[in-house]
């Protein structure tokens, strides 16, 4: 392991493939947090969005409660000193490195997108304590060997050691073809006992099935999208088929761990999404 004291390796790639005529899920994110680091065309997919699903917005508020309960938990009871961000979006308060070195300042976190936005930011998430370390790579879910394998990577996380892969808003763009419980399963393969995932995971579960159609078709005719599905708790379930989930288990995001959230929670109709959090044995 290199000195915990040293600076982040350098961001690299990517800046070039902007185009901000196209809208893209994660500037769409961040406009539905109240960000400015979008376009007009993040915002009006966004209002497109808020027609058919008009709690969008406490959604992805929630998304963002959850990934800090989530990260808290680990790093504070489970004594995780090291996460893998992967599709971390564009900074916004409280992101994984601030909470999780704010627990623990040696924590070490490597945050993993393949958006030129996020990329362009990413000096905002390379910030770290002096104890801790924090490392940006540009690179895709879809290619876990690509991740574990990373030169910045190996630099920043010692993978002997537990891990905590973060995989928050994300596993729903992937679609069947691209197998998603097997990208997952070969990032977990290396990792040790003690290690985590944590997903959250947009579903139709808790809505009408008219309303459910609504949102689908609106899904996939909205270029911010890309493709990707809803799933069913089941189906979320399959990623932790050889994980020891941590109570309350598979819930809706806005009630896992909550009790120090503002009351009521929202319903999980508002939400539509699970939260989840596994351990490896």
């Amino acid at each position: 392991m290199p000195d915990p004291s040293s600076q982040s390796p350098s961001v690299r790639g990517g800046a070039t493939r902007i185009d901000t005529t196209v809208p893209h899920p994660a500037r769409r994110y961040n406009y539905l947090l109240g960000g400015k680091d979008n376009f007009a065309a993040d915002r009006e997919s966004a209002e497109a969005l808020l027609k058919v699903y008009p709690s969008a917005r406490i959604g992805v508020q929630e998304n963002r409660r959850f990934l800090r309960r989530a990260v808290g938990y680990l790093a504070r009871d489970a004594g995780i000193r090291q996460f893998l961000d992967i599709g971390t979006g564009i900074p916004s308060a409280g992101n994984t490195h601030e909470v999780a070195q704010s627990i623990a300042p040696e924590s070490r976190i490597v945050y993993v997108d393949n958006d030129p936005i996020v990329l362009a930011h990413a000096r905002a998430l390379l910030t770290s304590t002096a104890q801790g370390r924090t490392a940006y790579l540009d690179a895709d879910l879809r290619q876990p060997r690509e991740i574990l394998t990373h030169s910045d990577l190996l630099a920043t996380l010692d993978l002997a050691q537990p891990v905590a892969v973060l995989l928050v808003a994300v596993l729903h763009f992937i679609v069947d073809d691209d197998d998603p419980y097997g990208l997952v399963e070969e990032l977990l393969a290396p990792l040790p006992a003690g290690s985590a995932l944590v997903m959250t995971h947009f579903t139709n579960d808790f809505l009408p099935p008219e309303q459910a159609a609504r949102i689908e078709a609106a899904w996939r005719e909205n270029p911010a999208n890309g493709q990707g599905r809803a799933r069913r708790a089941e189906e979320i379930g399959r990623f932790y088929t050889d994980l020891e989930l941590v109570p309350p288990g598979i819930v809706p995001l806005a009630e896992w761990r909550a009790e120090t959230e503002p009351q009521p929670r929202p319903a999980a109709r508002d939400v539509t999404a699970y939260g989840v959090v596994g351990r490896k044995p």
